[in-house]
């Protein structure tokens, strides 16, 4: 997936100036940022909103590392999440429409809790 495979720059504890993470880095990372995101669903702080154009995003606070929520949104699809299962089932009921997984595999997504939505 895109997002766990483009590093971000962090700093070096040695010199303190910003370096491009590892791969290895990146991953544990995205890792960590899922697993985080997870609990919230879970817990009813995070919650996933619908567009009009069936993509999805997630409102509340949750540390993004980088992570888009049309990236999270795969993730935790394909790893089978019941969490966001149930976060997904609110949300198409909340919004009376579903999540186009076309919408959601071409990009599109939200860096605003779904008031705005993009490909970038």
């Amino acid at each position: 997936m895109p997002c766990d495979s483009t590093p971000r720059r962090v700093p070096d504890p040695k010199t303190g100036k910003d370096r491009p993470q590892t791969k290895k880095e990146r991953l544990s990372e995205t890792i960590t940022a899922l697993a985080r995101l997870e609990a919230a669903l879970a817990a009813g702080t995070v919650k996933a909103v619908i567009g009009k154009t069936g993509g999805i995003a997630f409102v509340g606070a949750w540390d993004r590392r980088g992570i888009s929520d049309a990236c999270a949104y795969r993730n935790l699809k394909q790893k089978g999440s019941s969490a966001l299962r149930m976060a997904e089932a609110r949300a198409e009921a909340t919004a009376g429409r579903q999540v186009d997984q076309q919408a959601v595999r071409s990009g599109l997504h939200s860096h605003d809790g779904g008031k705005t939505w993009g490909k970038d």
